[in-house]
């Protein structure tokens, strides 16, 4: 290993979660200063919906792919949202691995699992693209923040697959690639849309709850 590829695994990931973690404190320190307002109306609908069931099916509303009406009209749609995301933590748990455990990838089923994992998000990726770039509406809805995001995580999803077995046996340019756009992204993601998972638990806490104390949450189907 070349001190350049260590300096990528180790110091300028370690430095890049840092800073990471600053912003991050930064601003949820900066969200929590807003407080959300008073209910203006009487609690409605039935006796057994409170605001605390609301917030825990609001919370829990990610993995309902029934519970919306885009999900339920096009599973598919959900499968692939799934497997993208699953793609996403396998590739950063990878960047973990490497540095810190590589001896966990001398299991051949691990490495086979993470390759899967992260070659479908690759395909996923590159299908996202051309749907955002060959929609009309998607086009008129995506921001240049979208388009590079996703590109992007594509290729860094790419870097990731390559990656998974930790082999230098052909050159170091595929992990030195990999762990270079992983620290690129822990510092540009606290800035660009890929944050709003950083978000999730709040807004939908104060949507489970309002929604929750007007009845609406949980949804009662008949």
């Amino acid at each position: 290993m070349s001190e350049f590829l260590h300096f990528s695994e180790h110091t300028l990931q370690e430095v890049a979660l840092g800073f990471m973690a600053i912003v991050y404190i930064i601003r949820i320190t900066w969200f929590l200063r807003f407080k959300a307002g008073r209910e203006r109306q009487a609690a409605t609908g039935a006796a057994d919906t409170t605001p605390k069931k609301g917030i825990l099916y609001s919370w829990g509303n990610i993995a309902m792919p029934w519970a919306m009406e885009s999900t339920r009209r096009s599973p598919l749609m959900y499968i692939t949202f799934v497997m993208f995301h699953l793609g996403v933590v396998a590739a950063i748990t990878l960047s973990f691995i490497i540095p810190y455990g590589p001896v966990l990838l001398e299991s051949t089923l691990l490495v086979t699992l993470f390759q899967v994992m992260i070659g479908a998000a690759f395909v996923i990726g590159v299908g996202r693209i051309i749907r955002r770039a060959g929609g009309v509406y998607m086009r008129a809805l995506s921001s240049p923040d979208d388009y590079f995001s996703l590109i992007l995580l594509t290729v860094w999803f790419f870097f990731a697959f390559l990656s998974v077995p930790n082999q230098t046996g052909s050159g170091e340019w595929h992990l030195l690639t990999y762990f270079i756009l992983t620290a690129f992204f822990l510092m540009y993601v606290p800035f660009s849309k890929i944050s709003h998972y950083l978000y999730y638990p709040f807004t939908r806490y104060y949507l489970g709850k309002t929604l929750g104390h007007r009845g609406v949450f949980p949804v009662q189907r008949g």
